[in-house]
C-alpha cells in the first residue's frame, strides 16, 4: 500500500496524535517514515542568504527530530529526518515529492472557520496543493509534559514546546 510516509512535525504536543497513528500504519504497510519540521521564523527563512549561524531554536528542532527518529527506529521502523526552513505548506509538499513519498500524514488542530481565516492552516494548504494523498489526524491540545509516545520511558522530559494560540494547522 504505502512505501514511504512523510510526517510533518511541529515540535508541539500535537505531534503525538500523528506519531501514534503513523507508527501503526508504517508497521502494517512496512513503510519507511520521513519526519520533517519546517522552521518558519526569520532566522530559519534567511539562514543561507544572510550566512547566519544555526539558531538555538533550529538546533532544538534538529535534536527533537533526531530523537523521534531514534525512537521510531528502536520500534523497528526505518526512519529519517529533514529540517527545512520557509513556508511550511510549500516545504512539506516539495519535500514529499523530493523524498519520493507516497503519503503525507499530518496532525491538525481542529480549528474552526474563523481561526483558519485569521491564522491560516498548513494542513489546508497541503491538502489543496499536494498531488500526493494526505492523511489528516486531529490532534488534541495537551499540556506539555512527559509523553510515552515521544520520550519513551524518560520520566520528566517534555521535548515539546507549548503551542501558541494562533499557530495555524
Amino acid at each position: 500500500m504505502y512505501k514511504r510516509i512523510l510526517v510533518p512535525l511541529e515540535h508541539t504536543p500535537y505531534d503525538e496524535a500523528i506519531l501514534d497513528h503513523v507508527r501503526k500504519l508504517a508497521h502494517h504497510c512496512k513503510a519507511s517514515i520521513v519526519l520533517i519540521h519546517v522552521a518558519d521564523g526569520f532566522a530559519a527563512r534567511n539562514v543561507r542568504q544572510l550566512n547566519l549561524r544555526e539558531s538555538e531554536e533550529i538546533r532544538e528542532d534538529r535534536e527533537y527530530l533526531e530523537h523521534i527518529c531514534d525512537r521510531l527506529e528502536e520500534d523497528g521502523l526505518e526512519a529519517e529526518c529533514v529540517l527545512a526552513g520557509g513556508n511550511p505548506g510549500g516545504e512539506i509538499v516539495d519535500a514529499a515529492v523530493r523524498e519520493g513519498c507516497d503519503l503525507i500524514a499530518m496532525s491538525t488542530h481542529g480549528h474552526r472557520f474563523l481561526q483558519d481565516l485569521l491564522y491560516g492552516s498548513v494542513a489546508n494548504e497541503v491538502r489543496h496543493t499536494s498531488r500526493i494523498p494526505v492523511l489528516l489526524v486531529r490532534g488534541e491540545r495537551r499540556l506539555p509534559g512527559p509523553s510515552a509516545t515521544i520520550r519513551g520511558a524518560e520520566a520528566g522530559e517534555t521535548g515539546a514546546r507549548p503551542t501558541p494560540s494562533g499557530d495555524g494547522g
